[in-house]
């Protein structure tokens, strides 16, 4: 039986390798990825870099990246020191997993997640309202062409 592991190999992050070799057989799964695209996401909307996240759970910019990316596993213990940063359930991460595959983020989205990014980094709340009041006339003047 040749798939059996024999005390030469080791398991990283459930994945079989044999102790000559050490890359893993199996990559991340489609669940890590989502986890990993969920994780960006709320960085986003909180208006973090991956160097500040990175910082927060005691992990190297790389190995922030890595995770959201989904091409490294997430502990569990790991998760819930994200989820308790990111202020969110641990579930919320696994939100829309069972829906169809998740696609790259449409141009909008992109945008308006930026959008978010950088209205959180407004240090004037003046300047925050004023840029808030234009969305509010901009957004009626669409609506009125609509409508």
């Amino acid at each position: 039986m040749a798939n059996l592991a024999t005390e030469n190999d080791d398991e990283i992050d459930g994945a079989m390798t044999n102790a000559s070799d050490t890359r893993p057989l199996a990559r991340a799964s489609e669940a890590d990825r989502h986890v990993g695209a969920r994780i960006r996401e709320r960085r986003v909307m909180l208006g973090l870099s991956q160097q500040q996240l990175a910082a927060m759970i005691g992990v190297t910019y790389q190995q922030a990246h890595k995770y959201e990316r989904g091409l490294n596993r997430i502990s569990a213990g790991r998760l819930f020191e994200i989820a308790e940063v990111l202020a969110v359930p641990i579930a919320w991460f696994f939100e829309g997993l069972n829906s169809a595959i998740r696609e790259e983020l449409p141009p909008r989205q992109r945008m308006c997640l930026e959008l978010a990014r950088n209205f959180a980094t407004i240090d004037n709340e003046k300047h925050q309202e004023a840029l808030s009041q234009m969305a509010r006339a901009l957004a009626a003047q669409s609506s009125k062409r609509s409508g």
